[in-house]
């Protein structure tokens, strides 16, 4: 299901056996721009720790009347998981103590955006953990690891002229994969908001917390217009990857899957 990350934020995150906090961001990959992380505001449960759930961990999200995330652990295997420090950045050491805590599969080491496997939590990990060789230290942290809350807001640059800023992303759950950038035009074209895949992104400059897209201005200016109050529908989808002559990323899912 496609939801627009500030719906999620704030939600309750339900563990087996009661509340453990609230959603308060998300961690994605640069690379793959999937979320790998929800970080939890546990409150005063884990007072000054940074709380990370990985959507392995996920078994609904319930938007409406529940407004809750489940998550299939206890509180108690959340307490015991390997601590990180919230003015830290996650490291691929931290990453590794993280996956064998819980016996899942890395998400680097496979075919797939979720290393063997498609989706999270799709199949039952049952074998051991191999990390592999030992990462290199990373002192800095892991530097594809980004926060959603700090993109929010990055400028976004045409081939011919700035139009406007990241206001929200559309995140996939089932796969969390990020489908879509919502671009927020009210400094060009007042009230205008319009969508863009991450496979249209030129590059990122997170220095200059700006996002280049290899489309002219004008372009964008006649793309489809997206309203965040109705149901992003496939045929909006599908209108919007014809307009930009792009192949949608469900059929590009399909062939790799037949592949």
């Amino acid at each position: 299901m496609l939801r627009r990350a500030k719906e999620m934020r704030g939600l309750k995150l339900g563990a087996l056996d009661g509340e453990i906090g609230r959603v308060r961001d998300f961690y994605f990959d640069d690379e793959s721009w999937t979320v790998r992380y929800l970080v939890a505001d546990t409150g005063t449960w884990l007072t000054g720790r940074q709380v990370l759930i990985s959507p392995h961990a996920i078994k609904q999200v319930h938007s409406d009347p529940d407004k809750v995330v489940s998550v299939d652990l206890t509180k108690r295997q959340i307490e015991e998981s390997p601590s990180i420090e919230t003015d830290r950045p996650v490291s691929r050491q931290f990453e590794v103590q993280y996956y064998q805590y819980y016996n899942w599969p890395v998400y680097w080491g496979g075919p797939w955006e979720w290393g063997p496997v498609p989706y999270p939590g799709q199949l039952p990990w049952t074998e051991p953990f191999e990390a592999g060789p030992a990462p290199e230290p990373q002192p800095s942290g892991n530097p594809h690891l980004r926060s959603l809350a700090d993109v929010s807001r990055y400028s976004i640059q045409a081939l011919d002229d700035h139009f406007g800023h990241v206001a929200d992303f559309v995140v996939d759950d089932p796969a969390w994969a990020i489908r879509y950038l919502i671009v927020d035009t009210r400094s060009w074209w007042p009230g205008k908001k319009v969508l863009l895949a991450p496979e249209w992104i030129a590059w990122v400059s997170w220095h200059e917390a700006r996002v280049y897209v290899d489309l002219d201005r004008d372009t964008v200016k006649r793309a489809p217009e997206f309203d965040a109050s109705k149901p992003l529908t496939r045929e909006y989808e599908a209108q919007l990857f014809s307009y930009y002559g792009r192949v949608p990323y469900w059929e590009r899912k399909a062939e790799r899957v037949a592949g």
